[in-house]
């Protein structure tokens, strides 16, 4: 077996008995040896094997599939492929996603020459946002250089998986090859020599929090499972208020709170429900003022819950980071009478803000995400959100169901929103997506079919207002002329979805009617398929405007 055949087969395998079992794969010459490597795993039913075209897409797919519960790898060719894939890696670094990538190199000595597609510094490209890198050089003796391989292995997956200090996140082997690159017909035998078992630390100790001050349990971005579970135990156990983002895995039970961002600034009979002295904090909060200037006050004790050595502070106010948290005293009187403001806030406010939404005929945003969250309650789907106004919309219209769901909140970027919903769909058997225009047209690539492979259940509700809605409920839209803000900040494109959709071969419904868009939104994910609605960006603004009055009204005159 030639060397590099002989490398690639042992870090592939390496990493399936460490539980590997899907592998995105971006064609190149220099990563072919990884490639035959991973096709011979995927024919012995060792792992699943997606090959996509685009690199970016590949990331964003292996990040969803990673956000299904999957240990995953993507492989690419060297040059810059690899830098392709940055925006996936920061992505899953900041929010705490396993990755394992894979990056394909020419020789050491050729660094610096000017060899084609040779980068001199592409070991180092994601530093420091990967938890462990290596850069592996071409191999000399694979019989004797194996050990070593499987070791390095070992360490990057444990890395990734976060069994040590940092916390779950991306890893990077580059991996040099030298010629031949095509396989070879002897075999080298497998072996687990050099592999190495890493146990996870044991769970932390919770820390006993004191009855008395008037609580809140916030819950944000969270990808692990075990994080959401955490918070809404913590709620119903101690009776305190859940504030839940949708990608929290908190959102749902008995002491979730629907439109809470509107509720942190109205005012009942009593007070301002914002009239809080403790919040407990899981996860990474992303979506709303509100919750950040809650986060930011100087009366307000934050407690911090991370079992890592990272923990979300942007209002500098953290007062106590701990791993784990418990109650066991029954409530006081001020914790009661909070929770029972907060729940009484909560139906009105729920009731409010669909009064509203059903008070018009048009297709909105906020509508499509109500809908959105009601159908992958009914059958069980996951749900992805892009960012911008579609996950927003449904943290204020979707009702705390219990839907699982995923979104992009490490760097609450648009970029990858497709290839995400894919992966989620692909490892969790379905999904739908609420997307924007503009997330969707920058994910479009990850609509192209590849003969062969896998197509998800998944079904993208697109709400199409022509550019960058978001801005409109944001200060850019008064702060200059309309020409200039369309032409710099809203970004109209007026792309047709339908011939696009054509073009990838992906089946394309623009429903005209309120009825028929939620029967489209309804039927359970069947395949790839695009609902289009379109609706009006001048009016995303006073509809925010008329819910938000409505809400503080109701909550005020009960």
């Amino acid at each position: 077996m030639n060397h590099s055949t002989a490398f690639a087969t042992v870090l592939v395998d390496a990493l399936v008995r460490l539980g590997l079992r899907h592998l995105v794969l971006s064609p190149g010459s220099r990563s072919a040896p990884l490639a035959y490597a991973a096709a011979r795993a995927a024919d012995a039913g060792r792992l699943r094997l997606h090959v996509r075209v685009d690199e970016r897409s590949a990331g964003f797919l292996a990040l969803g599939l990673a956000r299904a519960g999957e240990l995953v790898a993507v492989v690419t060719t060297s040059g810059t492929a690899v830098a392709n894939l940055h925006p996936a890696v920061l992505e899953a670094h900041h929010a705490g996603v396993p990755l394992v990538v894979l990056s394909a190199d020419r020789p050491h000595e050729l660094r610096g020459s000017g060899a084609s597609q040779t980068a001199d510094a592409q070991a180092r490209t994601f530093l420091p946002s990967v938890r462990f890198s290596a850069d592996l050089p071409a191999p000399v003796d694979p019989r004797a250089q194996a050990p070593a391989w499987r070791s390095v292995v070992s360490r990057a997956v444990a890395a990734a998986r976060g069994l040590r200090g940092q916390g779950p996140g991306p890893v990077h082997l580059d991996v040099g090859f030298a010629d031949p690159l095509t396989p070879s017909p002897d075999v080298f035998a497998p072996s687990a020599v050099g592999l190495t078992e890493v146990t996870a630390s044991p769970a932390p100790q919770p820390v006993l929090l004191p009855r008395g001050p008037r609580t809140l349990v916030l819950a944000g971005d969270a990808p692990d499972p075990a994080t959401g579970r955490a918070a809404q135990e913590l709620a119903e156990q101690a009776g305190w208020p859940l504030l839940a983002e949708p990608s929290s895995g908190a959102r749902g039970g008995e002491r979730a709170v629907g439109p809470y961002r509107l509720l942190l600034d109205a005012v009942d009979a009593h007070g301002p429900l914002g009239d809080v002295d403790r919040v407990v904090l899981f996860g990474h909060p992303t979506l709303s003022r509100p919750v950040t200037r809650l986060l930011a006050r100087d009366d307000v004790e934050l407690v911090v819950v991370s079992a890592t050595g990272r923990w979300p502070d942007a209002g500098f106010r953290a007062a106590r980071v701990v791993p784990a948290v418990a109650v066991e005293d029954p409530a006081g009187e001020a914790e009661q009478e909070l929770a029972a403001r907060w729940d009484r806030a909560a139906k009105l406010a729920a009731d409010a803000v669909d009064a509203v939404l059903d008070d018009e005929d048009a297709l909105a945003g906020p509508w499509a995400a109500r809908e959105v969250v009601q159908a992958c309650a009914a059958d069980g789907s996951a749900l992805v959100v892009a960012a911008s106004n579609a996950v927003r919309d449904v943290d204020l219209a979707g009702r705390p169901l219990g839907v699982r769901g995923v979104s992009n909140r490490g760097l609450a970027g648009i970029d990858g929103t497709l290839a995400t919903a894919e992966g989620v769909a692909l490892g969790l058997g379905s999904a739908r997506v609420l997307v924007g225009d503009l997330a969707f047209l920058h994910d479009a690539n990850a609509l192209l079919p590849v003969p062969g492979e896998t197509r998800a259940d998944l079904t993208v509700v697109l709400v199409n207002d022509d550019g960058g809605g978001i801005f409109e409920t944001l200060e850019h839209a008064s702060a200059v002329d309309r020409a200039t803000f369309e032409r710099v900040v809203a970004t109209p494109h007026g792309v047709d979805v339908a011939a696009l959709c054509a073009a990838y071969g992906v089946p394309h419904a623009r429903p005209a009617t309120r009825a028929q868009a939620a029967a489209a939104i309804a039927a359970p994910p069947a395949g790839l398929r695009v609902v289009e609605l379109v609706v009006d960006r001048a009016a995303v603004r006073s509809r925010l405007e008329r819910v938000t009055a409505a809400v503080r009204a109701a909550v005020l005159d009960a």
